[in-house]
């Protein structure tokens, strides 16, 4: 059985993920938390430039 890199559990099936610029083979429950931590850095991200008054582009 495979094993996730990131909990170290055997999982039937893995997903591969996008961390950074490395590819990462994780199980389903680990791709979900990856993919909410994104989300949540990219929404602070934005709440911070806001509020500092960046126009730019990211």
């Amino acid at each position: 059985m495979p094993t996730c890199r990131e909990c170290n559990s055997e999982v039937d099936e893995l997903k591969t993920i996008k961390v950074g610029s490395k590819k990462k083979k994780v199980c389903e429950d680990c791709a979900d938390r990856a993919a909410q931590e994104g989300a949540i850095a990219e929404e602070s991200e934005a709440v911070v430039q806001q509020m500092m008054g960046f126009k730019g582009r990211r």
